[in-house]
C-alpha cells in the first residue's frame, strides 16, 4: 500500500490525546457511608469491571475513527502492476491530446466523438485532481497549450474547445507534447494522451513516432460504427474561358468515402447564391462520379460559385466554394515588320471581347508597353538585335508568353542568339524561294497532348480530310513542348518554358504563299488555346491545408498591404478582415494563410468566400475550402495502432473510449486502487460506534 499525500499521516500523533484522557481521569472520588458494607463492595466490584470495559471500547473507538481519519486524508491506494511514471503526483508531465479535426464531427450513439472524448477527459482529470502539471494539446497549436496548469483550468478550457480546421499528424503532437515536458523537467517521467479517431488521410505516419523510454503513451479511439462521407474532390470548366450571356460547362467530381453505394444524391450548382443547376449521380463505394452542370453569367468578372448536397452526419464538407472569372481581358500585342497581306492575327484576336489587341511596327514600338502585355507575336521580322531583343527577353523572364511566325529571310545569327537564350538550340535557316512541291503536310494535333485537352471537341477533327500544307524557312532542336508537327516529324510550332514565361516558334512565315495554315481550322482553336495560356488563370478555389498561396497582382507595389476580408454567405455570418504575411515579387503576390492560434477569440477561418484588399478596394475574390483529406472517412483500429507501436513496451492501446468504463480501467491498470473512501467509511462507523456505547451501554 501507497500513500498519494503521506505527510497526513503526522496526523496519528492525534490518537495520543484520547489516550490521555483515558489513562489519566482526574475526577475527584466522593465518599458514601452506608450500613451494610459487605454488600457494597460487591456491587462496587462488578460495576467498577463494567465500566473499565465500556472506556476501553470506547477508547478504541476514537483511536480508530482518527487514525482512519489520517489515513482518508493521506488517500492510500494499492498500486497497479503497472503504475504510471509520474503517478499523480510526480514531477513529470500529464499532458493530454484532444483531437479536435473536423472528422471528430462524426457521431455514434447520437452523438459526437468530439463531445464524447471532451467527458472522458474530464472523468480522467479526477485522477489528477492534486497534480500541477497538467497540458491540454488540441489541433489550434495555440499558446495555451505550451504551459502546464491544474486540473480546473484544463476543465474550463475543455468548455470552450471547437472543431479546427487544422488537421495534425500525430508526430507533430508528440514532438510539441514532448518539448513542453523537456522544458518543465528533462529527466522526469510523463504520461501522455491521445484522444482521437485516429483518421488515416491526415494521422501521418505512424513509424515515425518513437517514444521516450521515460514516457507513457495512451492511445484512446474514439469509434462507432462505420459512417461513410461524400465529398467534393475538384471543379473545373470545360472550356479555358467564361463568356457572359452564353452557355458554360462545368464538371464536378464527387468523392464517396464509404463501403455503401451513394443513389441519386442531388447535387445542386449556386452561382452568386442563386441555384443555377442541378444534377444527380450515383456513387459507387470508395470511387467518384462526376456531375455536369450548364449554367450562364450576366457579366464579366467574378461571380462566387458553390455546389451544394445534403450528407449527413459529417457536414462541414458539404458545401465546395469556387469563384469564376467570367471573361477576363488578355491583352495581345502584335509587332510585325512584313505583315501579312491577310492581316490573320488582327483578325483572330480584333473582334473578340475578350482580348485587347494592339498592333504596332517592330521598328516603331514603345518597348514599355510590353509590361502591360500577356502575349506578344512577332510577325515577320527580319533583325531581331538590340534594346528590341533585350526587351523581349525581359517580357518572357517576367512571365509573359511569346509568339513568333519568322519572315521569309530571317537573320540566322540574330534569331539564333535570342532562342538560345530559350533553349531553342541550333537555329537553322532554309533560305529557298516558295515553291508548292515544298511545302510539307502538317500531321493532325495529338489529342493526347494536354494542350489541345480542351481546344477541340472530340468530334471536331473527325471528318478533317485535308490537313494544312506550310514550307518551312527554320529549323531547330532543343527542350520543349511539340504543339504540332509536319507529317515527317520536323516542328512545326514548338512551345518552350523559359525562366518565368513561355515561347512560341514556327517554322513558317504567315504569308499565303508559304502555306494555308493561317486559313486552316486548325489556326484559329491553336491561336486562341496560345492566348489564354499567356494569362495564368486564377484558380478556382483553394485549401487552407496549402499554408500559402500565389495570386498575380497587376502592377504590384512593393510596399503595398493586402488585407483578406470575408464575405457572408448563406448560413454564415462570420465578418473576419485580416492582414496576412505577405510578400510581393514582380506580379506576383505570397499570402500566408493564418493559422487557428494566430487569430483572435472572435476570429474563425471558414470555408467559402474571401475579398483580396487594398486600400480598402477589392482587387480579386478568392474561395478556400477545407483539405478533402479530412473527409476520407478511414480510421486506424486498435488492432492496426497496436501493430504500430508493437516493439514500445510504454505505448499502452485502448479497444474503445467507449468499451466499459475507460476511465476506471485506466485508474485500475495504472494508477491503483484507490484506498480513501474506504477509509472515510471506516471513520465513521467506529464515530458511530464511539456514540452507541456512550449512550446504550449504562454502567
Amino acid at each position: 500500500m501507497q500513500f498519494i499525500f503521506p505527510s497526513f499521516l503526522w496526523g496519528l500523533l492525534a490518537i495520543s490525546i484520547p489516550i490521555i484522557i483515558h489513562l489519566f481521569n482526574f475526577r475527584r472520588t466522593k465518599k458514601v457511608f452506608f450500613t451494610n458494607v459487605a454488600f457494597l463492595k460487591v456491587v462496587e466490584s462488578e460495576t467498577s469491571s463494567f465500566r473499565r470495559l465500556k472506556q476501553w471500547l470506547i477508547l478504541a473507538a476514537r483511536v480508530l475513527f482518527l487514525v482512519f481519519l489520517a489515513l482518508a486524508f493521506a488517500q492510500p491506494f494499492l498500486p497497479a502492476k503497472n503504475a504510471a511514471a509520474n503517478s499523480s503526483t510526480g514531477l513529470g508531465v500529464t499532458s493530454l491530446y484532444l483531437d479536435n479535426s473536423l472528422s471528430m464531427q462524426n457521431t455514434t450513439e447520437n452523438k459526437r466523438y468530439l463531445d464524447l472524448a471532451i467527458t472522458k477527459i474530464d472523468e480522467l482529470l479526477t485522477l489528477f485532481s492534486q497534480s500541477p502539471n497538467v497540458q491540454l494539446v488540441t489541433n489550434d497549436f495555440s499558446g495555451d497549450d505550451q504551459t502546464v496548469t491544474n486540473t480546473t483550468k484544463i476543465k474550463d478550457r475543455l468548455t470552450s474547445v471547437g472543431l479546427s480546421p487544422n488537421p495534425r499528424t500525430l508526430e507533430n503532437v508528440y514532438k510539441r507534447q514532448r518539448s513542453l515536458a523537456q522544458k518543465h523537467n528533462a529527466s522526469a517521467g510523463n504520461q501522455f494522451f491521445w484522444f482521437s479517431d485516429f483518421q488515416k488521410s491526415t494521422a501521418g505516419n505512424l513509424k515515425n513516432i518513437k517514444t521516450d523510454s521515460l514516457d507513457k503513451l495512451f492511445l484512446v479511439p474514439v469509434r462507432g460504427k462505420a459512417s461513410q462521407n461524400v465529398f467534393v474532390d475538384s471543379v473545373w470548366l470545360a472550356s479555358p474561358f467564361i463568356r457572359e450571356m452564353q452557355n458554360n460547362v462545368l464538371f464536378v467530381k464527387v468523392f464517396n468515402s464509404g463501403d455503401n453505394e451513394v443513389e441519386k444524391l442531388p447535387v445542386k450548382l449556386f452561382i452568386d447564391d442563386t441555384q443555377a443547376s442541378t444534377a444527380s449521380v450515383d456513387i459507387a463505394p470508395n470511387s467518384s462520379a462526376t456531375a455536369t452542370f450548364n449554367f450562364t453569367v450576366k457579366s464579366k468578372g467574378f461571380h462566387k460559385g458553390r455546389v451544394s448536397f445534403d450528407d449527413q452526419p459529417v457536414t462541414f464538407d458539404n458545401d465546395y466554394y469556387f469563384v469564376l472569372d467570367a471573361s477576363p481581358v488578355i491583352q495581345v500585342l502584335h509587332l510585325y515588320e512584313q505583315r501579312s497581306a491577310a492581316d490573320y492575327i488582327e483578325k483572330v484576336f480584333e473582334n473578340d471581347s475578350l482580348f485587347s489587341y494592339r498592333a504596332y511596327s517592330a521598328n516603331n514600338v514603345d518597348v514599355g508597353q510590353f509590361k502591360n502585355a500577356n502575349l506578344i507575336v512577332v510577325e515577320g521580322v527580319e533583325h531581331i538585335n538590340g534594346s528590341f531583343r533585350a526587351s523581349l527577353e525581359e517580357f518572357v523572364r517576367r512571365g509573359g508568353s511569346l509568339m513568333i511566325f519568322p519572315p521569309a529571310n530571317p537573320d540566322a545569327e540574330e534569331y539564333g542568339q535570342l532562342l538560345s537564350g530559350f533553349g531553342i538550340n541550333s537555329i537553322t535557316v532554309v533560305r529557298q524561294p516558295p515553291l508548292p512541291q515544298s511545302q510539307l503536310p502538317v500531321a493532325e494535333p495529338d489529342r493526347r497532348n494536354p494542350f489541345f485537352a480542351d481546344v477541340f471537341e472530340r468530334t471536331t477533327l473527325q471528318g478533317v480530310t485535308n490537313s494544312p500544307v506550310m514550307q518551312p524557312v527554320l529549323r531547330w532542336s532543343g527542350i520543349g513542348e511539340k504543339i504540332l508537327t509536319f507529317k515527317n516529324q520536323q516542328n512545326f510550332i514548338t512551345a518552350t518554358n523559359a525562366a518565368s514565361g513561355r515561347v512560341y516558334l514556327s517554322a513558317s512565315p504567315l504569308e499565303r504563299n508559304y502555306g494555308n495554315f493561317a486559313e486552316h481550322a486548325f489556326f484559329v482553336p491553336t491561336m486562341f488555346k496560345i492566348a489564354s495560356m499567356s494569362v495564368r488563370r486564377e484558380r478556382a478555389a483553394y485549401n487552407f491545408s496549402e499554408g500559402s498561396i500565389t495570386i498575380d497582382v497587376p502592377d504590384g507595389k512593393k510596399n503595398a498591404t493586402y488585407k483578406l476580408k470575408s464575405i457572408a454567405t448563406e448560413g454564415r455570418t462570420n465578418n473576419m478582415e485580416i492582414i496576412p504575411v505577405q510578400r510581393i515579387n514582380g506580379n506576383e503576390l505570397t499570402l500566408e494563410l493564418p493559422k487557428s492560434s494566430q487569430l483572435t477569440d472572435n476570429q474563425l477561418l471558414e470555408s467559402g468566400y474571401y475579398e483580396l484588399q487594398l486600400d480598402g478596394k477589392t482587387e480579386k475574390m478568392l474561395a478556400l475550402n477545407h483539405d478533402n483529406e479530412e473527409s476520407k472517412m478511414e480510421f486506424y483500429t486498435p488492432e492496426e495502432l497496436k501493430n504500430f507501436f508493437a516493439g514500445q513496451k510504454n505505448v499502452t492501446v485502448f479497444d474503445n473510449l467507449l468499451d466499459g468504463d475507460f476511465v476506471k480501467t485506466f485508474r485500475e491498470n495504472n494508477v491503483g486502487t484507490p484506498l480513501w473512501k474506504y477509509c472515510i467509511m471506516l471513520a465513521l462507523a467506529f464515530l458511530m460506534a464511539e456514540i452507541l456505547l456512550i449512550r446504550f451501554m449504562k454502567g
